[in-house]
């Protein structure tokens, strides 16, 4: 084991945190409490669930996460695009203490609470689009995907659902139908719903120079061929793929099928669940082209770390929906809308929207310049502090999974955590926290660096 001195200085921690923003191994990886918690793990709970880091986290501050070992980690996930305005950002943990101390539930369908109405005033205002907007709030950003769909149908009255190539929409049995990859998430857990059809996505790097109107024209024609216009009750789509690949469109598909949906009566549902709330460097993926859809859906970074989600959209498709057909035990928590109240604040005050375009210039500058050097690296893409790049192997377009796990394994062991994700599972994901220094980035991407100078794992290898 390499024992690793703080590769950066004990820059101060966040206001209101004590955890030190420096990288720092402290024992081997995994140390020895994170090991018996896994071997506790193995006994307890089911072997579906699993880990990509084997350690147990104890604390969590800023754009850093400490296990139980004391071993301290750069996070580049944010808990998977959750912890958006920093890990235990200071306003959002005071708002969760006091929500706490008022009350933890009362199910707003009982006995409703002001936090929900706030939470619901600021998507309606913070969403695209000028027009007149209801929310309803959920838990999860599957749920919330699936709530829309229910509201696209019954404001329709058609039932057909055009999703992507490539998409993640959830691990609900409709949401399932709705993502395409099989392993891990649908493998086994059939038959799914039905009315669900699958077009081709605009994909710059393997569409041989398709322009996004061309892209659309081409998804378009699918539609119309093998579903009818007519039976379309919502196109649902994300801006930027997450899970897929991290895919960005080409200019003008999205507007494209916006246009179509508008044409025909469909209705046009971004799911922002990773994209939103300043993740790509605007409040939503969508403003970035202008697009206003009809529903949008958020969760993840909404609420700083706690589970909310929420379907916002035009006021008379989602009031169509009669009293009752909406709603949840559980959706608009107080807890979680006090801290989603919290976090939204945080955007605005930290200045958190120009602190993801600087987030992009410094990654792409460094992914750029690995992709000089490394003819690995296919593509560099992304916005804001949504970046990935596609691992290739030779030829310069087979995917290489295998390389994207060694990479990210490389960089977990020096303290750095890394996502891989895409069909194929060759694409190194980063969603640093928007509040993580340049000096954290600058010692991950160091990591990176290294790691793939000493990886020799590639496609012809792992045959």
């Amino acid at each position: 084991m390499t024992q690793l001195a703080d590769r950066t200085p004990d820059t101060a921690a966040p206001p209101g945190t004590e955890l030190p923003q420096s990288r720092h191994l402290a024992t081997e990886l995994p140390g020895p409490r994170s090991r018996a918690l896994m071997a506790r793990k193995a006994s307890a709970v089911a072997a579906g669930v699993g880990t990509t880091v084997p350690v147990f986290a104890a604390r969590a501050g800023g754009g850093i996460v400490e296990d139980v070992d004391g071993n301290r980690f750069i996070d580049l996930g944010s808990g998977i695009a959750v912890t958006t305005v920093g890990a235990s950002h200071p306003a959002v943990v005071a708002a969760v203490q006091a929500q706490v101390e008022q009350f933890t539930h009362t199910c707003f369908m009982v006995t409703p609470y002001e936090p929900y109405v706030a939470v619901a005033e600021r998507l309606n205002a913070l969403t695209p689009g000028d027009h007149a907007k209801r929310t309803a709030l959920f838990n999860s950003g599957a749920e919330a995907v699936e709530n829309a769909v229910k509201i696209a149908r019954h404001a329709t009255g058609r039932d057909a659902v055009v999703v992507f190539d490539h998409a993640y929409h959830g691990r609900t049995n409709l949401t399932m139908a709705m993502t395409a990859k099989a392993m891990p998430y649908k493998s086994g857990f059939g038959p799914f719903a039905g009315e669900v059809y699958r077009a081709p996505l605009s994909y710059p790097f393997r569409d041989g120079g398709l322009s996004g109107a061309e892209a659309a024209a081409r998804a378009i024609d699918v539609v119309e061929k093998q579903v009818g216009a007519d039976q379309v009750a919502c196109v649902v789509i994300e801006p930027v793929q997450g899970e897929g690949g991290f895919i960005e469109p080409a200019p003008g598909f999205l507007p494209a099928l916006a246009a179509w949906c508008r044409e025909n009566g469909a209705l046009f549902v971004a799911d922002e669940v990773q994209t939103g709330v300043g993740r790509t460097g605007d409040w939503f993926a969508c403003d970035h082209e202008g697009v206003v859809p009809d529903l949008v859906v958020v969760a993840k970074g909404v609420a700083g770390g706690m589970p909310l989600s929420a379907v916002t959209g035009r006021a008379e498709l989602v009031d169509a929906v009669h009293t009752g057909g909406l709603g949840g035990t559980y959706g608009g928590n107080p807890v979680a809308c006090a801290a989603a109240l919290a976090a939204l604040e945080a955007v605005e005050r930290d200045g958190l929207l120009a602190r993801a375009r600087e987030v992009e210039r410094l990654v792409k500058g460094r992914l750029h310049a690995l992709a000089a050097r490394d003819p690995r690296v296919g593509d560099v893409r992304g916005r804001g502090a949504m970046l990935g790049v596609e691992l290739v192997g030779e030829d310069g377009l087979t995917p290489d999974p295998a390389l994207a796990a060694a990479v990210a394994g490389a960089a977990k062991a020096q303290g750095v955590i890394v996502l891989t994700c895409g069909t194929h599972g060759n694409v190194l994901r980063f969603l640093p926290p928007l509040s993580t220094s340049d000096e954290l980035l600058h010692d991950a991407f160091d990591v990176l660096d290294a790691a793939f100078a000493t990886t020799t794992t590639t496609t012809a290898a792992a045959r």
